[in-house]
């Protein structure tokens, strides 16, 4: 496997920790223990996760919201996670014209193994993401949120609803991205709260890397998952933010963080490696 590509990497890391459990970092002030900073913060529950999980997701927004020093703790925090042997799968949803993806992509590609992004402005909109080699780009498709269906479920000429041509797009889209493991860079964003649409998608995107966040706060679970599962171990990735993160806000939060990873983790072993 090719250490350069993203799904060679995740094929990797979940073979060797079982669990393709990623733990997104949302750093909320509202909700974080009292007197403690945005950096510290991530760089502490990367320390209570690192042995469960393959990946953290910092959510950008969380991070930009802070202002330049936000930028400069993303940064920081990317580096701790990847100094941690952990995938970086940084959650900013870009998508714009092309000259600007271009600038989207020179930004986050230093920091992050996977970014995600808004494929809604077409392939050459999403070609600038492409061209930095080995970089997972990860396509919203079917999100979390209620909202989804006011345009995503909106219905084409054949009865099909247009999130499912976005997925045969994508598949097509990620044909040449493919590396060692089989599996593509190009992959997709669909909400674990969705569990009634995963054969449909899978079926739709066989190569594809899924990010399926959701789990916990949301009301996904790890159980539900299996089909999205139907390539092997590596073909997708749980994501659980504010149930790990925030499963205390007292002097034990790490301790929490660190217990609530692991019962997901091994929840998503039996789902993802059967038997």
């Amino acid at each position: 496997m090719s250490a350069d590509h993203f799904a060679d990497r995740l094929a990797d890391a979940v073979e060797r920790k079982g669990a393709p459990f990623c733990v997104g970092l949302d750093p909320d002030p509202a909700l974080m223990p009292a007197g403690v900073g945005v950096a510290e913060f991530c760089r502490g529950i990367v320390d209570a996760i690192a042995e469960q999980t393959v990946a953290v997701k910092p959510q950008s927004a969380f991070f930009e919201a802070q202002g330049s020093t936000g930028w400069a703790a993303l940064a920081e925090v990317c580096e701790y996670a990847r100094s941690a042997g952990l995938l970086v799968v940084v959650d900013a949803k870009r998508g714009d014209v092309p000259s600007t993806d271009r600038a989207y992509a020179a930004a986050f590609a230093p920091l992050a193994d996977a970014l995600t992004v808004n494929p809604y402005l077409g392939f050459d909109s999403l070609e600038p993401f492409f061209a930095h080699e080995g970089l997972g780009v990860l396509a919203i498709l079917k999100t979390s949120n209620p909202g989804s269906a006011d345009i995503q479920d909106l219905p084409l000429a054949d009865g099909r609803p247009l999130w499912q041509h976005i997925a045969g797009l994508l598949d097509r889209w990620g044909e040449d991205l493919v590396g060692a493991s089989g599996l593509s860079r190009l992959g997709a964003v669909v909400g674990a709260t969705h569990p009634g649409v995963l054969e449909t998608v899978r079926s739709l995107m066989p190569r594809a890397v899924f990010l399926l966040p959701g789990v916990g706060a949301q009301g996904g679970k790890p159980e539900d998952l299996a089909a999205a599962f139907a390539p092997g171990p590596a073909s997708a990735l749980v994501s659980a933010s504010r149930s790990v993160i925030y499963a205390s806000s007292g002097a034990d939060w790490q301790e929490a963080a660190a217990a609530e990873a692991a019962r997901l983790a091994d929840e998503l072993r039996a789902v993802a490696v059967p038997g």
